[in-house]
């Protein structure tokens, strides 16, 4: 009989399942043992673990919202004291499970754990700290959390490594590799013997995460070729940063492969472009990501999208002045609003228009109209009820969750 992870899995990679229905982002499964002594911990971000005769190794330990319940399942499974945690990079979701571990041991007068990372987590962590209300702020936009408060506090790692670290922990071999890829801090992890394949979030049943408007650099060359690297190894499962596991040699090495094709597409339309002048406006309009990759069920642009992939390399290459003059020191919003509203006879008029091509479909050109009326007319409730609808329908045009999450808050500020 199939394991519940395993029919997920089928069934998403045949298309049986949807993930814009079932959304590998959002699975939280518990604990599901896949080898003897490896289990899976379907969560919000994914945990997997390993039973050693020396104690618990994981890689990744959960978010700050589920840590005590993924403690909770492991607990079910094993008993052994945690005796490594691997941080696969630094995002929140990752990063928060080791304090629960660390008050067990104490009061059971165990060893406390070690965390091992990449050395560049550190910074990251330092980061976080000093711009904890603005991490608050997108991220609560992001997720739609309401009152979503940043962590202040970290687990720093113990030990950290430049390129790639072997660890071995009751006989069990795991091999750390760095790659940048959504975060300059990220690590791959590889368990020889298992032919298993921790990916962190180099890999998450999505589209790569790999241009987040709200979020730091992203690296898609380098991400890509980390990808290749991995597809290299002939790994026989797959144990992502989110979504169910891939079994099978085969199915590993395409996921990887053709993830690998789609950063290395976007990368190329968009470098070409670069180096032969031409605008971020431009670039934007001519970079296709390939289809036929775009449709397969585990790169469908869900969570990012090649669009804001382009403007991250835009903004890794080439900073952040987009090439149009009039854009390298503009005219504020509401200087602008009020402009354009005078020439269409009227913020009033202005938003009627937004209206008109909101209801056609023109939702890029709808929101301009939009926002330029609000600006001229502060407060106005007419104007305001427009602005807020036509932030509603581009939302509900959009594929991909970042998209969707900043037209949404648009759309509820307006009301």
């Amino acid at each position: 009989m199939s394991s519940k992870l395993r029919q997920i899995s089928d069934k998403l990679w045949t298309g049986e399942l949807s993930t814009r229905i079932e959304n590998p982002m959002m699975q939280m499964m518990g604990l599901e043992p896949l080898q003897d002594g490896l289990a899976f911990v379907s969560s919000f971000a994914n945990v997997s673990a390993l039973g050693t005769s020396e104690g618990l190794v994981l890689v990744d330990t959960g978010s700050f919202l589920l840590a005590r319940q993924i403690h909770g399942s492991l607990r079910e499974w094993t008993d052994a004291r945690l005796h490594t945690a691997v941080f696969t990079h630094g995002h929140a979701d990752h990063v928060f499970g080791v304090a629960t571990f660390e008050e067990e041991a104490e009061h059971k007068g165990w060893a406390q754990p070690v965390v091992i990372a990449h050395e560049a987590l550190a910074a990251r962590f330092d980061r976080y700290k000093y711009t904890r209300g603005y991490n608050s702020i997108i991220n609560e936009r992001q997720f739609r959390v309401p009152g979503l408060q940043w962590p202040s506090e970290y687990r720093y790692p113990d030990v950290t490594y430049r390129d790639t670290k072997v660890v071995t922990v009751g006989g069990e071999r795991l091999e750390l590799f760095h790659g940048k890829g959504e975060t300059d801090d990220g690590t791959w992890v590889w368990l020889p013997e298992r032919k298993v394949l921790c990916t962190g979030d180099m890999f998450i049943w999505a589209s790569p995460n790999c241009g987040n408007p709200q979020k730091a650099q992203r690296y898609p060359r380098e991400w890509a070729l980390a990808l290749r690297q991995m597809a290299a190894l002939g790994a026989e499962t797959l144990l992502p940063g989110h979504g169910p596991p891939i079994w099978g040699a085969d199915r590993v090495e395409q996921a990887l492969t053709e993830t690998a094709q789609l950063l290395e597409s976007i990368v190329e339309q968009t470098v070409s472009r670069m180096n032969a002048g031409m605008r971020l406006d431009e670039i934007i309009g001519q970079v296709r990501a390939p289809e036929a990759l775009l449709a397969r069920p585990y790169l469908r642009p869900i969570y990012d999208e090649p669009e804001f992939v382009v403007r991250n390399l835009w903004r890794l290459y080439g900073g952040w002045y987009d090439g149009n003059p009039a854009h390298l020191k503009p005219a504020r919003d509401e200087a602008l609003g009020a402009e354009v509203a005078a020439l269409a006879g009227g913020a009033a008029a202005l938003v009627a228009r937004a209206e008109a091509l909101s209801l056609s479909g023109e939702h890029a050109l709808a929101c301009h109209l939009a926002e330029w009326a609000g600006k001229a007319a502060p407060g106005d409730a007419v104007v305001e009820a427009a602005r807020s609808q036509v932030y509603a329908r581009r939302a509900d045009a959009e594929g991909s969750l970042m998209a969707q999450s900043v037209y949404l808050q648009a759309s509820n500020t307006s009301s």
